[in-house]
């Protein structure tokens, strides 16, 4: 009898012990981040900015980020599109994952920082990550909160390569480049456009002191028909190299490139796909971010604060060379690159007064 007892107590403390471990709140990012190890599917959520899965770069990436880490790490991920840049839309988007209990919410672009602040103030027990931007407050002040992750990128390292080129091209007068002229277009004048503009800038003096530069910004991520203005107007002031920085609405000023018999240079993505024009990609590799960031989560590696993505760590670059591009000026760009990598070279953040 006493044997059949002590049997039936060890028996029903056993039962108790999960329901007790079910109990236990979450309080902290730690504790949420061992309970996500537990679930047998992680749950990610990606808020896309006004370009949208359908602009051939940037948000694009982010997308194709999650679609990889489901298949390599078997976790389940939805998107939302933000239709407007708008503070209260961007809040309303991360907050609807965060409501819903989602392991890691991803923000995608700079503009997206003080809606990261407020969400990730909202909810301690949830993951975030933010592309090109770090929280900031009311005051506009940067603020590391332990779960989020700031995801940056030296663009500068990406645009001073294709620069370089389009600077090679120009002083060698190799087919259209022949009037010492190149372009650039941001969509608006914010931090990862301008790091972007400041490498091209470097690169292309950097191989041709006397190359000429043209900017100008079309202050929209989407729309064509101003970027494809600005393009054509470029064109008509002898610049034989167009390079755009503003998501979709660079199809538009690439595609004047186009028409005009001229070369572009794309971002984000590899855009040699757009055509034989193409003469190279400034490459920020978004969907590595992505697929790093949340492959930290699952191996309980999550690193709030700022995170470097970089040349040294095959994150920037530049993409598939058109065939206009002599091979000495590839391997010249190529040594370029080695130099960056190792920390020999550092390019500028800082576009220079016109």
């Amino acid at each position: 009898m006493q044997r059949q007892l002590i049997r039936r107590v060890a028996v029903a403390a056993a039962c108790l012990l999960p329901l007790a471990a079910m109990s236990l709140p979450s309080h902290s990012v730690s504790a949420h981040s061992s309970a996500a190890h537990l679930r047998k599917t992680l749950r990610v959520g990606i808020v896309l900015d006004v370009g949208g899965i359908d602009d051939k770069g940037f948000n694009h990436m982010a997308y194709m980020g999650g679609q990889a880490a489901q298949t390599k790490y078997h976790i389940t991920f939805k998107y939302v599109q933000t239709t407007t840049s708008s503070d209260a839309l961007y809040y309303a988007n991360l907050s609807r994952f965060a409501r819903q209990g989602y392991d890691l919410v991803f923000g995608i672009g700079f503009l997206m920082e003080p809606s990261m602040y407020k969400v990730a103030k909202a909810y301690p027990n949830v993951h975030f990550a933010i592309v090109d931007g770090a929280p900031t407050d009311a005051k506009g002040n940067t603020v590391n909160l332990p779960n989020v992750a700031n995801l940056f990128f030296r663009e500068q390292e990406s645009g001073y390569l294709v620069g370089y080129m389009a600077g090679l091209m120009e002083k060698n007068k190799v087919g259209a480049a022949k009037h010492n002229v190149i372009g650039a277009m941001g969509g608006l004048s914010i931090p990862p456009v301008n790091r972007y503009i400041a490498g091209y800038y470097q690169g292309a003096r950097a191989a041709d002191p006397s190359v000429k530069i043209l900017l100008g910004y079309s202050n929209s991520f989407t729309d064509q028909s101003v970027s494809l203005n600005l393009g054509l107007h470029q064109a008509s002031k002898n610049a034989d190299i167009l390079f755009a920085v503003a998501g979709a609405a660079g199809l538009g000023y690439l595609k004047a490139a186009q028409e005009k018999n001229i070369y572009g240079i794309g971002v984000d993505s590899d855009q040699a796909y757009l055509g034989p024009y193409m003469m190279t990609s400034a490459v920020k590799k978004v969907d590595q971010a992505v697929l790093e960031t949340i492959g930290n989560l699952v191996n309980g590696k999550f690193k709030g604060g700022d995170n470097s993505f970089n040349l040294s760590n095959g994150s920037t670059g530049y993409g598939t060379v058109g065939k206009m591009v002599p091979m000495s000026i590839v391997n010249q760009v190529a040594a370029q690159a080695k130099l960056i990598a190792s920390g020999k070279l550092v390019p500028t953040t800082v576009i220079p007064k016109q």
